[in-house]
Order: C-alpha cells, then structure tokens, then sequence
C-alpha cells in the first residue's frame, strides 16, 4: 500500500499550522527583531509537532529525526526525518518561497518524501517504485543538456554559518557559465523544483539530512542524479549537487578544481 496519502496528509495539515503563523508576519518585519524570531520559533516547533504527533498516532513503533526535536527510537526500522518549516528566511520576511519537509526512511533508505509549500499551493511527493509527482501528477528533471542554457540555483548556509570554505568561489565560476541563477532559501523547495524541470540543476553546502532528504528522493524518483560535490554518495556532508545525470557531469569538475 502506498505512504503517499497519508504523508501528503500530514504535510498538509503541517502546512495549515504553520501558516497560522505566516499569516500574522508583515512583508516589512525585521528578522533580527526578538518578536520575529520568537515566531519563528514558535512556528517551528508547534508545526513540527504536528507531524509528529499524527504519525506516532497511526505509527507508534517509528522513530522520529526532527530539525527542532532531535532523535527519538533511533533503533527503529522506520525513521521520519522532518524540517517543519524549510526556508526561515523566506517565512520570516513573508515571502511565499517556504516548504514543509517530510522524508520516512527505512534501514536508513529513504523511500517516501513530501514537499509541501502553503502559500504556493505546490505538494511535491516521491515513493520508491512509483515515481515522483507534483500535486498527483507525474514530473522528470529537465532535458537541458548545456552549462550555457541552465538555469540554475543555489544557497549560501555555509557562509551564514561562517565557514571559511564555503559556496563562494563555485558561485563565481559557475555562475559566469550559466544561462541563469536563483536563490530562494528553501533546499526542499530547490531540489523539487530541480525534480519538476524549473530549474536545471542545484548545488550548496552546509546543509542538514532534513533539509533534504525528502527532495532528494524526490529529484531521483524524477530521474535525476543527486550526489555529494565530488559526484559521491556523502550528501548532504559533502554538500549537494543535483540534475539531469548529464548535466550533473558538467557540474563536477567546477567543484574538483576549486577543492584542489
């Protein structure tokens, strides 16, 4: 029986919670302010316990991998790693460019994911052995077959986080290459829009496992290659490249020469 329902449910009654907070955020809010912050916050946890929550109901045996909880029944079989509100940025300043990220994973194999974005009125979902879908219908990665005609997107965490190596200086050789670049803060929201053809491939750094697991079953259920930045398995730790595979093979040497 397919987790696609249920899961797709529980994104979007997690969508529901978290946008009784959006809905309460000026467009001119200052992020750094206390007040916003605490929203934030707030926000986080109160949609991640919703997911939660729902899934223990019908699911009390699994273990859970929460951006806000942390583990609990790490030796469960089955796993829910869940980002409740991907893209604080965006949510923060009420930009509608946010996602609710929900993977299930079993023996550390992911084979469910939802992406769900509210205010964009988009549900991304991906099951092994059925594919990937944008609200029900099926989606591929695109057939770009060029750097030059590419658009692409990206993310700066690293530099956020102060990192003395960081996107930078891919950013800058890449970027010279390609037909164009985004930037809209959620990696859930990338990776899908990567697996639905909008974007013609993604990289960043510094990322955390639900931050992606669920677009990146997603993207692959679409056909497209997702790896680490030396075109390995070690994502999201050795940071994270997707697209079309052929595409993705242009990619790589930008990242090997500057890691030299």
């Amino acid at each position: 029986m397919s987790m696609l329902p249920f899961l797709e449910s529980v994104a979007k009654c997690a969508g529901v919670e978290a946008m009784t907070y959006f809905n309460h955020l000026k467009a001119n809010a200052v992020s750094s302010k206390a007040s916003a912050r605490d929203l934030v916050s707030t926000a986080d946890k109160a949609v991640e316990k919703v997911i939660i929550d729902t899934i223990r109901e019908r699911y009390p045996e699994h273990g859970f991998y929460g951006e806000e909880s942390g583990r609990s029944d790490a030796s469960a079989e089955y796993c829910w790693v869940i980002d409740p509100i991907d893209g604080t940025q965006s949510f923060v300043k009420n930009h509608p460019y946010f996602s609710i990220s929900i993977a299930l994973k079993r023996k550390g194999r992911a084979i469910a994911g939802c992406v769900h974005a509210p205010v964009l009125g988009l549900t991304f979902s991906g099951e092994a052995g059925r594919g990937a879908f944008e609200n029900g219908a099926p989606i591929h990665v695109s057939d770009c077959g060029t750097l030059a005609e590419a658009a692409c997107s990206t993310g700066f965490a690293c530099v956020r986080a102060g990192l003395k190596k960081n996107n930078l200086p891919y950013f800058n050789a890449i970027v010279p290459e390609i037909r164009d670049i985004k930037r809209c803060g959620s990696a859930a929201l990338d990776l899908c829009f990567v697996a639905s053809g909008r974007y013609d491939a993604y990289w960043e750094l510094c990322l955390q496992e639900y931050d992606v697991a669920a677009g990146a079953l997603i993207c692959a259920l679409a056909g497209g290659r997702v790896c680490d930045l030396h075109g390995g398995t070690d994502y999201p730790a050795g940071g994270i490249l997707c697209g079309n595979p052929a595409l993705v093979e242009q990619f790589l040497p930008f990242f090997q020469e500057k890691s030299r």
